[in-house]
């Protein structure tokens, strides 16, 4: 039963795979049907398309193009089969199948996240909801092999009750720091004391995405405006549209379109726009509003302790990866990697440790 789960989560890895490339894309995950190549797009067959076979078989090369193929896909369907495994042998049947419900949407959430710095809110919903109902079914998921929580008994309702103080345990909390860093750090104003050219720029670096480029630094569209009601102000001169000028001082640009004097152009219609900027007024988030649906979904899978215990490794875990990646190569490291791994630790063994911890506090750490 073991070979069967294992070779399942290696198949489903295979079509997360397919979902992280083209979601955040806004493509359809069903059309084309079969997977293809992100460089010249050829049709793969169902021979050269085999979950870990295929990629070490062609060096992770496209066999059409010889394009290399990121080794991100070797990953996904490995940690999604070891993850289905592991689930499969240490939680009891039921709590086995909820469990990989989770980590099929960490694993999904988690590698759109690290390349987009984008949270899919639909599947983070779709999971709570699916927490909620499992908790009716499986009430003790919550309660892990090895731990004995008192306040967790075999009725389905207490789970149910539990499983919803999880939910706005975890979504509570990260909501405030979106709340809080928002009145903090709402706005990033930049002076130049000569005017500096910028421009939008269709993908940069390894992503996609439209782009806001001053001075050498790229904005994405999606850390800019992650709400409508978010606008990016710019103070300057030399404006052009599509190679045009316009007579301005200043303009403003939302998620869909921008505004110069009574103009009106829609984001979606330009060909280019450029100019020189004297002054810029830049939205921006502490934290996206997906790190909250992300802990909202953890904690109602898992109860409001794990909450606690995510959030505490998964800003131990972030400060350490911050010094590394970020002292040492200077990029942005998107948070929802960090809760998902801390869930994994409560999981496999933390939540037992965790206890441990506070039960030696308690007693004065007396032998």
């Amino acid at each position: 039963m073991g070979w069967g789960v294992l070779i399942t989560g290696l198949c489903v890895g295979s079509f997360l795979n397919v979902v992280i490339h083209r979601l955040p894309r806004g493509l359809s995950v069903n059309d084309p049907k079969r997977s293809f190549c992100p460089h010249c797009k050829t049709s793969l067959p169902a021979w050269q398309n085999l979950p870990v076979i295929t990629w070490l078989l062609q060096r992770g090369r496209c066999r059409n193009c010889q394009a290399p193929i990121a080794v991100r896909y070797l990953l996904v369907e490995v940690l999604t089969g070891v993850l289905y495994l592991a689930a499969w042998w240490f939680l009891p049947m039921e709590s086995a199948i909820l469990a990989i419900v989770l980590f099929t949407i960490l694993v999904t959430v988690t590698f759109i996240d690290g390349e987009h710095q984008l949270i899919p809110t639909s599947w983070t919903t779709a999971g709570s909801v699916i927490a909620l109902g499992g908790s009716l079914l499986v009430p003790r998921l919550l309660d892990l092999p090895g731990l004995e929580f008192d306040w967790i008994q075999e009725s389905g309702w207490t789970g149910l009750k539990v499983s919803a103080i999880g939910w706005v345990t975890g979504f509570g909390s990260l909501l405030l720091v979106v709340l809080l860093g928002k009145l903090i750090f709402g706005r990033l104003k930049l002076d130049f004391k000569e005017a500096t050219s910028w421009k939008l720029q269709e993908g940069y670096e390894d992503n996609e995405q439209l782009h806001f480029v001053i001075d050498g630094e790229a904005h994405s569209w999606d850390d800019l405006f992650y709400r409508t009601t978010d606008h990016l102000v710019i103070q300057g001169h030399g404006f052009k549209v599509d190679g045009k000028r316009q007579p301005a001082r200043e303009m403003q640009i939302r998620r869909d379109d921008l505004k110069i004097g009574e103009g009106t152009w829609r984001i979606e219609d330009l060909k280019s726009l450029e100019g020189k900027a004297t002054k810029v007024v830049i939205p921006r988030e502490a934290m996206g509003m997906g790190d909250p649906h992300l802990l909202g979904m953890i904690g109602a899978f898992l109860g409001w302790p794990a909450v606690v215990f995510v959030i505490f490794t998964s800003c131990l875990s972030a400060i350490i990866a911050a010094l590394v990646a970020r002292v040492g190569f200077g990029k942005p490291l998107p948070y929802g990697p960090f809760l998902a791994f801390g869930a994994l630790v409560w999981i496999f063994g933390g939540s037992q440790g965790w206890i441990w911890y506070f039960e030696r506090i308690q007693s004065g750490f007396a032998p």
